[in-house]
């Protein structure tokens, strides 16, 4: 009889955890299905990176992380993505064969990337060093479409490598506020390469632009002096009328413009602490340990960048920002009392 009893229970034990795993596992399921996706956010990417990977916004991702600032992310942060069970796709990049000639750099403005995303996906310890025949992942959207005419008044203008809505509005006779109204644009300081815009009432053909000829540095034929052109986004250094380097940079957004005009360069420290910004505002920075910092008037310097690899898009609070590389140069080529020449 107890031998029979004890079969009866271990027969309805049985049972019962058979139909508890009918009951759990819908909701396991559900739960797994429900899970967010989280990007762990790589050296180089910005969120209209991580956006285009994913097939989401930036202003979903933004939404979804409550970033007061969606001009800044950082190496390390977890951010939610919002995916609607959207995954990357291996379509997402194509294999583009390194010829002779092509660098990082070349490629990246190319396909409307960066040098350090490219790095990234491709596992390239060293940027500096790609070979001929070499496959590399790239983006599958290349962003040298040319110009379109839409019907009507409005043209399409695909916006290329240093130009910012300020050029553009120029070029076409508009205004940056029109222009950012035409195509919703919440950030009017953030467009990005091979970016559409309408451009309302604009002239079918915009006018040539023209490089600014390069103001007089010295009246020393080898001075040393730098020019940062706030409208393409660049900067050159001078010695004399020779230019000895350039490099793409990032100078400050609408809301905190880079002063144009001469200045020369106060003081330098090899790294240095930035805060600024405003809680109230919901930009707030502290930055430690900037790299390479070279002040010429008041709180304004150039220096490197270790937050962003945006170059060639204003990006700041006001300072001109540089790639590490580019900002060391600098640093190490330029005395303290070096003109610095700030214009449109």
């Amino acid at each position: 009889m107890s031998r029979r009893l004890r079969l009866q229970g271990l027969v309805a034990l049985i049972v019962l955890v058979a139909q508890l795993g009918l009951l759990v596992a819908p909701v396991q399921a559900t739960s797994r299905a429900a899970d967010p996706v989280v990007h762990i956010v790589r050296w180089g990417e910005t969120l209209y990176l991580i956006a285009r990977r994913y097939g989401t916004t930036t202003s979903a991702i933004v939404n979804a992380n409550n970033l007061r600032n969606p001009n800044f992310v950082y190496a390390g942060q977890r951010l939610i993505i919002p995916t609607n069970g959207f995954s990357p796709s291996a379509g997402s990049t194509s294999i583009h064969v390194v010829r002779r000639g092509d660098t990082l750099r070349i490629l990246a403005a190319r396909y409307g990337t960066t040098v350090s995303y490219l790095a990234s996906v491709n596992g390239l310890r060293n940027p500096n060093f790609i070979w001929v025949g070499q496959r590399l992942k790239v983006p599958s959207s290349s962003a040298t479409t040319p110009p379109t005419q839409a019907q009507g008044s409005t043209v399409i203008h695909v916006v290329r490598r240093g130009e910012i809505l300020a050029r553009i509005a120029r070029m076409y006779g508009t205004t940056v506020r029109a222009i950012a109204a035409a195509n919703n644009l919440a950030n009017p300081s953030l467009i990005y390469v091979g970016q559409r815009l309408k451009i309302p009432g604009g002239s079918t053909t915009p006018p040539s632009s023209t490089t600014p000829s390069a103001p007089s540095g010295s009246a020393d034929p080898g001075a040393k002096w730098i020019d940062v052109n706030l409208s393409t986004q660049t900067l050159r250094a001078y010695e004399g009328n020779r230019v000895v380097y350039t490099a793409r940079v990032s100078t400050g957004i609408a809301r905190y413009p880079t002063p144009a005009g001469t200045f020369r360069i106060q003081r330098k420290y090899r790294y240095d602490d930035m805060t600024g910004g405003s809680h109230a505002r919901g930009d707030y920075y502290y930055l430690p340990n900037v790299p390479y910092c070279m002040y010429y008037y008041a709180g304004y310097s150039l220096h490197g960048t270790f937050w962003h690899n945006n170059f060639g898009t204003p990006m700041s609070h006001g300072c001109t920002n540089l790639s590490i590389p580019d900002a060391g140069w600098l640093f190490n080529w330029a005395p303290i009392g070096t003109k610095v020449v700030n214009h449109y």
